[in-house]
């Protein structure tokens, strides 16, 4: 499907103000190959970027400058997600005491990306010890200091976007939202999985909601939104229209069939065929 199709039509008509835009492993493949062939599809790319001991995929200078030419031919923007195993709460607790190893990688990401220009880079917040312990208090605050310190390297606070998880319920990061000027990463999948009203979320969160997750619930999480029912993936993107949201909606699905089909219903909704 060519991207024409994704920006044909009466744009008075349209109800998609946003970016669309898929995750950089869709192919069996590295992050450039990846980019080469979804740059013609999409709006935005989220690179998911990791270091290891075993791997990395961290993008050196010569392929930077690519996914730069890339960003170019194909008026893409870039979101980054930073690393799964990011503990933004897990700072220094006095003097002489050391930040948690992921802070100094998360840090490193966001330096090394810079000259992308990304439109958001979404955050993880490890949310194990208070829902263990229901310490949410002290677990904000944790969390505050250590996103103080990744807006800092990004430069601009609300480009750090913290991300609703299904394990996490998403009332308890509000404070934060209301506390700092950073973004949010609002994830439906993931309040379809907590059974959550996902309409009145999305227009309660609106006015913090920079980048939107969208994927189905099959077999496993992050699958294709046909398993969807169409009325209720109908329901999410009405309410997206109606909070006249314009950020970016990465299709959060990890091989091409689940984008295709993806998508594919996001454009019949645009098309008013959904």
């Amino acid at each position: 499907m060519s991207r024409d199709r994704l920006h044909s039509g009466d744009l008075n008509r349209s109800p998609r103000a946003f970016r669309l835009g898929s995750t950089s492993y869709v192919y069996p493949d590295d992050i450039l190959p990846n980019v080469r062939r979804l740059g013609p599809m999409v709006d935005d790319v989220e690179l998911v970027l990791f270091e290891i001991p075993e791997a990395s995929n961290l993008p050196d200078a010569a392929a930077l400058d690519e996914l730069g030419r890339l960003a170019d031919a194909h008026d893409l923007t870039y979101t980054v997600h930073l690393p799964l195993d990011l503990r933004v709460a897990a700072g220094g607790d006095g003097p002489g005491a050391q930040p948690d190893p992921s802070m100094a990688m998360a840090r490193r990401i966001i330096e090394l990306t810079r000259p992308l220009s990304p439109y958001a880079y979404v955050a993880h917040l490890d949310a194990r010890e208070p829902l263990e312990t229901g310490a949410w208090d002290a677990w904000r605050d944790a969390c505050a200091v250590g996103l103080a310190e990744l807006a800092a390297a990004a430069g601009e606070p609300g480009r750090i976007c913290i991300e609703n998880l299904e394990r996490c319920p998403h009332g308890e990061m509000l404070p934060l939202l209301e506390r700092l000027p950073v973004g949010f990463c609002l994830d439906i999948g993931h309040l379809w999985l907590q059974g959550e009203d996902a309409p009145a979320c999305i227009a309660r969160l609106a006015p913090y909601t920079r980048v939107v997750h969208l994927h189905g619930i099959g077999e496993r999480d992050h699958a294709s939104l046909r398993h969807t029912p169409r009325p209720q993936l109908r329901a999410a993107l009405d309410a997206l229209a109606r909070s006249g949201f314009d950020g970016v909606v990465t299709l959060e699905v990890f091989n091409l069939e689940d984008l295709v089909t993806s998508r594919d219903l996001v454009l019949a909704w645009e098309d008013g065929t959904l």
